[in-house]
């Protein structure tokens, strides 16, 4: 298969500022102030639609890391004082229980996931008390998928240990980059060595699945020192990898301010960054599964992706959709089908709202008619690189999406057939570009006020 790039006129032409959709409509159209009778109503039609069929998602938040990451633009609170913990999953419980409430028979946890911030600040004993407490009235699914992000640096064996006895089969390790000088600029310090014995213990107590993320686009970072982070990590042949661009966006992450804007590879230099790891990944045998991810052949991502089985949701790329995710703790987002809701992203508020008995929730959506069915466009287009559009919205798109998708079609991006766009091979790089074409609140709105992170 000819993994060449394309032209780089072209990759420069599409490089523009596009959401990654994780959701539709993204979240920057989302309406603050969401009425929080309105989203218990939802959650509880969809829970009781979807709970019987195939059980429920839930996402955790766990915010706490021992050290800022000065790249990292999720929601963390730095902290090294441990005593934290008991405090936040007794609130975090605490909202479970409100959710509890609303649902009206014993919830089937089908997927469950730990992200941060950094999960494993939290001890072994810690973690372990917030899954029994949330399992010990819920069913388990036969098919679980338990998934936890951890860093290499302070996961240890009985953190491991303890998670595979609860059911927990993949871990994600932040890798970002192996090179000791680009560390050092964004705060990471974290030996190889490191990241090879977190992966072999993993790999020892039984985790079937191993991923890395990895970044590219930070300052400091070169062409060499690419391949060098990509040579290592192939040693350790992940079972998955994401290999995300760098947002650099200091107006909403303060850390980032602390670099030189010329320390940053730009343009062409940052393509030829991604080019560089791409073509490294795939001739040691990854697919690439779409946006951002590659996994092993006979990793259940890839087996997923020929099988159309491919979800996309706040987690990225998952086998599974259970048509309810429930986000529990401080920033947390849930989406239930027909409408998202994100939680306070202030710790103090996160806490005043759910110890007052109130759902946490700050912003929110609920789906028109026609969201639901352009999400379903870009969820399709995300996963499988093709979809087919109703009758009642071609006039639509004839005239807002066609025109860009005719030009698409001559540069060999994808074939557009009656209501149909399928992607070319090469197609596949400007996925998220073919989504973009079609977001209409992006094309309606005034996108003066929404700034991504680029298409490649």
């Amino acid at each position: 298969m000819n993994y060449d790039a394309p032209e780089p006129s072209l990759l420069l032409k599409y490089d523009q500022p596009v959401p990654r959709y994780t959701s539709y409509p993204t979240v920057p159209w989302w309406q603050p102030g969401f009425d929080k009778e309105v989203w218990k109503k939802l959650f509880a039609e969809r829970f009781h639609q979807q709970n019987h069929i195939n059980g429920i998602s839930l996402y955790i938040h766990l915010p706490f890391c021992e050290s800022l990451c000065t790249y990292c633009g999720c929601n963390k609170k730095i902290t090294t004082n441990h005593s934290v913990e008991q405090e936040y999953l007794n609130v975090l419980l605490k909202e479970w229980k409100m959710y509890r409430k609303l649902m009206k028979q014993t919830p089937v946890i089908h997927e469950l996931h730990l992200g941060g911030g950094t999960p494993t600040f939290f001890s072994p004993a810690n973690l372990e008390f917030l899954i029994t407490s949330i399992l010990k009235d819920s069913v388990v699914h036969p098919n679980r998928q338990f998934s936890i992000e951890g860093h290499p640096n302070n996961t240890t064996q009985a953190h491991l240990a303890r998670l595979y006895k609860l059911g927990f089969r993949r871990i994600s390790y932040g890798v970002q980059d192996n090179d000791e000088n680009v560390q050092r600029i964004i705060n990471r310090i974290q030996p190889f060595s490191n990241v090879e014995q977190a992966t072999i213990n993993a790999r020892k107590v039984g985790f079937t699945s191993v991923n890395f993320d990895l970044i590219y686009g930070l300052p400091l970072q070169t062409v060499d020192s690419i391949k060098a982070t990509i040579s290592k990590v192939l040693e350790l042949r992940p079972d998955r990898i994401a290999f995300y661009s760098y947002a650099h966006v200091p107006w909403v992450s303060k850390g980032q301010r602390l670099f030189d804007v010329s320390d940053l590879p730009q343009g062409e230099e940052k393509l030829d960054l991604y080019l560089t790891g791409r073509k490294m990944l795939m001739d040691s045998g990854y697919v690439d599964i779409g946006m951002d991810h590659f996994a092993l052949p006979d990793e259940e991502l890839a087996l997923a992706k020929n099988e159309h089985r491919l979800h996309r949701n706040f987690m990225g790329y998952t086998t599974q959709n259970t048509g309810l995710l429930l986000g529990l703790g401080v920033s947390s987002i849930s989406d239930a089908g027909i409408a998202y809701v994100q939680n306070e992203k202030k710790l103090a508020e996160y806490y005043k709202a759910v110890l007052a008995g109130e759902f946490p929730v700050t912003k929110g959506y609920a789906l028109t008619a026609e969201d639901a069915r352009f999400r379903k466009y870009i969820t399709e287009l995300a996963c499988d690189g093709r979809t087919r559009f109703e009758e009642e919205d071609l006039p639509l798109l004839t005239d807002v999406s066609f025109p860009a998708f005719r030009d698409m079609e001559a540069e060999g991006i994808l074939n557009l057939e009656d209501n149909t766009v399928t992607l070319t091979e090469k197609g596949g790089l400007f996925r998220r570009n073919v989504c973009a074409a079609i977001d209409m609140h992006l094309l309606r709105g005034n996108t003066d006020r929404v700034i991504y992170s680029k298409a490649i």
